[in-house]
């Protein structure tokens, strides 16, 4: 449908943004217990987070973005 995008909130600001016009960035996070080395109990997760146009050029991942395009571009 013309005009409906879904909204995404920006995950710096809280900016809702319509998810064509959010930059989407892959995000690590690792949980460790930490106990000890028998029963340490580790996680890792992948989470999509969008944030908005100012966000991300402040935390400069739209330089990251380019030097992963330039690095795909270079394997070609």
């Amino acid at each position: 449908m013309r005009g409906k995008e879904t909204i995404v909130v920006c995950d710096q600001c809280g900016r809702k943004v319509p998810r064509n016009k959010g930059v989407a960035f892959e995000k690590g996070i690792s949980f460790n217990t930490g106990m000890n080395t028998t029963q340490d109990v580790r996680f890792f997760e992948k989470r999509k987070v969008y944030y908005c146009i100012s966000c991300a050029k402040h935390r400069g991942i739209f330089e990251k973005l380019k030097r992963q395009a330039m690095k795909k571009s270079e394997q070609v």
